[in-house]
């Protein structure tokens, strides 16, 4: 599985589930992007559909996302 990562910068409609500013990771779904909306997941740990208009999509270096994925395990 591809895991993307994602800077949001706008938390829209959904402040409890969205932080501006943190990386949050993508889970692969063709037909939401169609729609232009993403599957992230959030504060939750679970992975919801967001406006794709509330991210920037981002790399970060092997080193960084092995220290993402020892403090965020993946749902």
């Amino acid at each position: 599985m591809v895991t993307k990562f994602v800077l949001c910068i706008d938390s829209g409609d959904w402040p409890e589930d969205l932080v501006v500013h943190k990386i949050y990771r993508t889970l692969p779904d063709d037909d939401a992007a169609s729609f232009n909306w993403i599957r992230v997941i959030d504060e939750s740990e679970e992975d919801y559909l967001f406006p794709a208009d509330c991210f920037i999509a981002i790399d970060l270096p092997e080193e960084v996302q092995q220290a993402f994925y020892a403090t965020a395990p993946l749902a």
